[in-house]
């Protein structure tokens, strides 16, 4: 069965600007998705209208299986008549990450893209209305792309779900452990999996994601070969589950954003998280003044994360050259709470770069 894959165009990406105000998306209704229709051959891409125009002209229904873009009369139809909202995400069906689209929005229509960017792109351009990315593991750490994208982007985060990850080592029928050589699947799976692909002796193969690799052994018939990937992914794929839950530590959960062309409205009736990104001057002392604006008024900080800063990698001072990072925080407090708007005033008073991600309720459960 041909599984269809949001692909854009290429296009320039525009990069986040320095302004402190969040400017709001320029979504484009006219954008188009291309689809994937030929896994095994090399890949054409054609305008999903211009199929849809061709199926009709030879008496066809349209396909149910193909994507259909939203234009911006039909998003607020969405609302308004309760037709499924569209979830973009990165992988292939039985990714984990169409399982957090589906935890996040139940009975949504989880649109699998290829890349981050894609999924990024997708929102922009109202092809689709959220999307559910993968931002940190408690085992890998921070998925440090997604970081960047946050920043690249006018998206806001609008919300977090967390997914324990249980892996499974899957095969071909007929497959046994015995006959096993090598094992397919995405880097972090693999590494998460370690102690486990170690004892059964099995050369790892890096591949982009977990269902990816469970795809490729049902469709090349490779019986020397295993994936790691989600029992999901096993049934939708036809493979035999060899063994489960074989992640050397059980408290395996990932944390994934859910992603909106436009920000929610903070509330104060629940557990609020916000989300921000800033820079400083290079100086001693500077970034525990940041951290102090927090700590103050009993801020309890959830996430901190450096990354460097793009256009001006390294900054001259005092002779001397040093590197500059953007810095990501996570703080427990709604930007309704008073205390956390001065907390961002206190800190806009000497960060020379400021902005809101976003403010979100908490995911306090777990699957």
């Amino acid at each position: 069965m041909a599984v269809h894959t949001v692909r854009l165009p290429a296009t320039h990406l525009h990069t986040g600007t320095t302004s402190r105000n969040i400017s709001k998306s320029n979504g484009n209704p006219n954008a188009i998705i291309r689809s994937s229709f030929r896994p095994s051959q090399r890949r054409r891409f054609t305008s999903l209208s211009a199929s849809l125009r061709e199926g009709n002209e030879h008496g066809k229904e349209d396909s149910p299986l193909l994507p259909k873009p939203l234009s911006s009369n039909q998003l607020a139809e969405t609302v308004s008549n309760g037709s499924r909202v569209r979830v973009a995400y990165q992988g292939v069906r039985g990714a984990y990450s169409e399982s957090a689209a589906e935890k996040a929005y139940p009975n949504c229509e989880a649109v699998p893209c290829e890349q981050f960017d894609t999924a990024f792109e997708a929102v922009e351009r109202w092809l689709v209305d959220r999307a559910v990315l993968p931002i940190e593991n408690s085992l890998g750490g921070s998925i440090h792309r997604n970081y960047d994208l946050l920043l690249r982007h006018n998206l806001h985060i609008v919300g977090e779900v967390k997914l324990a990850v249980r892996h499974c080592l899957l095969a071909n029928h007929g497959v046994t452990l015995d006959g096993l050589k090598r094992v397919l699947s995405h880097p972090q799976a693999l590494a998460q999996c370690e102690n486990t692909l170690t004892r059964l002796g099995l050369v790892r193969e890096a591949v982009d994601d977990t269902a990816g690799a469970a795809k490729l052994i049902a469709f090349e018939g490779l019986s020397d070969a295993a994936a790691v990937a989600s029992a999901k992914a096993a049934e939708i794929y036809g493979l035999n589950v060899v063994a489960e839950d074989i992640q050397d530590d059980s408290d395996n959960v990932t944390r994934f954003l859910m992603l909106a062309r436009e920000p929610i409205i903070p509330g104060t009736n629940r557990l609020f998280k916000t989300s921000i990104v800033f820079s400083l001057e290079e100086g001693p002392g500077m970034l525990f003044k940041a951290l102090a604006v927090f700590a103050l008024r009993q801020i309890n900080l959830t996430k901190m994360e450096s990354r460097p800063l793009r256009k001006n990698p390294l900054r001259a001072s005092g002779g001397l050259k040093y590197f500059d990072y953007l810095f990501y925080v996570d703080f427990e407090a709604s930007m309704a709470d008073e205390v956390a708007q001065n907390a961002l005033r206190h800190l806009e008073e000497f960060a020379t770069f400021l902005r809101v991600l976003g403010s979100y309720p908490v995911d306090t459960t777990m699957l």
